[in-house]
């Protein structure tokens, strides 16, 4: 097999972040020797996440037997630090409002995981809510639930709802939180609205562009574009990028 050099576009803060975490956790456990350094075990675990590459072209260019363990025990590492959402809500009370979207992550799913299938989006996947600030950075991103779940229901499941309500915190969204109550505010729905209902959608958007851009942000980290793992490990996954993103930022 051919190997050749290649890069990844994270700075070098990222790395270092990385590498810590996993040099404490081997201290925790004991561990004795690896194959490969802490170091060359974060750089293995960046080249998963944000390139997506195959355990087949990272065992290659690693020169190591076998790529599965490494990576899931740095992503294991990194889902201990992803904020709660009780701590999200503790720094989103300091901003103005916050904004809530919802996205759905693709998986290699068959026809027949009913579950799993976005009626919206047609495909399989999996739906995770995200919470920015006002300028579109991260904050918090929610356990995956399957894909067929509507984004109110979704919210409503992880307890946004409530606790936007009990932070008495501003809240933009989409249509699909209509009918959410509380501090959620969404646009109107129909064909025929009036000149400041269209006006008041407008400028809605808007604002509410800004948590699309957070998204997109998001999905940079080319592993979420199409997941070929077990449903039960997207969580852990989304919650490692959700800390990776804001140890880059």
């Amino acid at each position: 097999m051919l190997v050749y050099p290649s890069s990844i576009d994270l700075s070098s803060r990222t790395l270092r972040f990385l590498t810590g975490r996993l040099v404490a956790r081997r201290r925790e456990i004991g561990t004795r020797w690896r194959r490969l350094t802490a170091g060359r075990q974060a750089l293995l675990a960046l080249a998963r996440l944000r390139c997506g590459d195959t355990y087949t072209q990272l065992v290659a260019g690693f020169g190591i037997a076998t790529a599965y363990r490494y990576i899931r025990e740095a992503v294991d590492v990194l889902a201990t630090f992803a904020p709660t959402l009780a701590e999200a809500m503790r720094i989103a009370r300091t901003k103005a409002f916050v904004i809530l979207d919802g996205t759905l992550l693709p998986i290699d799913r068959i026809a027949a995981d009913t579950p799993y299938y976005s009626g919206k989006h047609k495909r399989h996947g999996m739906n995770v809510q995200v919470l920015t600030d006002p300028s579109g950075r991260l904050l918090w991103a929610s356990p995956a639930l399957p894909g067929s779940t509507h984004g109110l229901a979704a919210a409503r499941t992880h307890g946004i709802v409530e606790a936007l309500a009990d932070a008495d915190l501003k809240c933009w969204a989409d249509k699909a939180y209509q009918g959410a109550g509380g501090s959620i505010r969404d646009p109107f729905r129909g064909r025929r609205l009036k000149r400041w209902q269209r006006r008041h959608n407008s400028t809605h958007a808007k604002i509410r562009c800004l948590g699309e851009q957070a998204m997109a942000t998001l999905k940079t980290w080319r592993l979420l574009r199409k997941l070929r793992c077990s449903t039960n490990r997207i969580t852990a996954i989304v919650q490692a990028v959700l800390v990776l993103h804001h140890a880059s930022a």
